[in-house]
């Protein structure tokens, strides 16, 4: 599949369409900055939307990838997950389809003239971190990785999760043991070998915080640099909030001047 770029509304951010590896499209939108030496990139991968499917465009419209690319001089871009935006459905609720939309992002970010392959950042939040901790545990050579209020045992979570929650994990995902394991990133953190940074709201009444304690603790054991940050909120951490815990962690990763190892 060729890849399909389309002019949107801001004229310095980019629609692709790539292919997954089977014929199906992902949406992808990216933010360059205007320098030709190669920088680093993030990949930030959307949660659920309230019923609104717009994917990655979401980044799009509230200025996050423009914020991202303009104040670290970096490109920034957006994963559409499948069911959402342009990218071919039907949603698996963070199974291994959209791991793999994720993924297909994240070649096509490495293959660009602008892109150090070796400073890529992953940024899933919610829905989105769920499937990200799971690429995380299969692409060895992402630079970090930052997840926002995920879910990394989804068996223990849908067991007490609201109805909804359940009827769209029952419908997209299905129960089966392998299902749950799939999109349970807990039970992976051994193959993790990012470094990751962890936020994630006390109140939080989708994802317990008992979620990120535990992860934080099974990648701690597994060797892997983690930060967990704990916020007084909810479900929906506050910009605020966020900002401040991911600043100088996103300028160590993007530091070209320092050699990681």
């Amino acid at each position: 599949m060729q890849n399909a770029r389309v002019s949107v509304n801001m004229p310095d951010v980019i629609r692709h369409l790539i292919d997954r590896g089977n014929g199906a499209s992902v949406e992808l939108f990216q933010a360059q900055p205007e320098s030709e030496t190669p920088a680093g990139a993030i990949l930030f991968v959307h949660g659920n939307q309230g019923g609104r499917l717009i994917g990655a465009k979401e980044a799009v419209d509230t200025g996050v990838l423009l914020r991202f690319c303009s104040r670290l001089n970096i490109t920034a871009a957006a994963v559409s997950q499948p069911g959402f935006g342009a990218s071919d459905g039907p949603a698996d609720f963070c199974g291994p389809d959209t791991q793999r939309a994720i993924m297909a992002a994240l070649s096509f970010l490495r293959e660009q003239p602008c892109v150090d392959p070796d400073r890529i950042v992953l940024y899933g939040n919610s829905r989105g971190a769920i499937a990200s901790a799971m690429v995380a545990a299969q692409v060895p050579d992402l630079r970090a990785v930052i997840l926002r209020s995920g879910v990394y045992d989804l068996k223990a979570v849908y067991e007490s999760s609201s109805k909804g929650l359940r009827w769209a994990i029952e419908q997209e995902a299905g129960l089966t043991s392998d299902a749950f394991l799939a999109r349970s990133a807990l039970h992976h953190a051994q193959k993790i070998r990012a470094e990751t940074l962890l936020l994630h709201g006390r109140l939080d009444e989708r994802a317990p915080i008992a979620q990120a304690e535990r992860f934080s603790d099974a990648l701690s054991d597994a060797g892997v640099p983690v930060m967990l940050h704990v916020f007084e909120c909810g479900h929906d951490i506050p910009r605020e909030y966020a900002q401040t815990a991911q600043r100088s962690f996103l300028q160590r990763m993007f530091d070209p001047v320092v050699t990681y190892h």
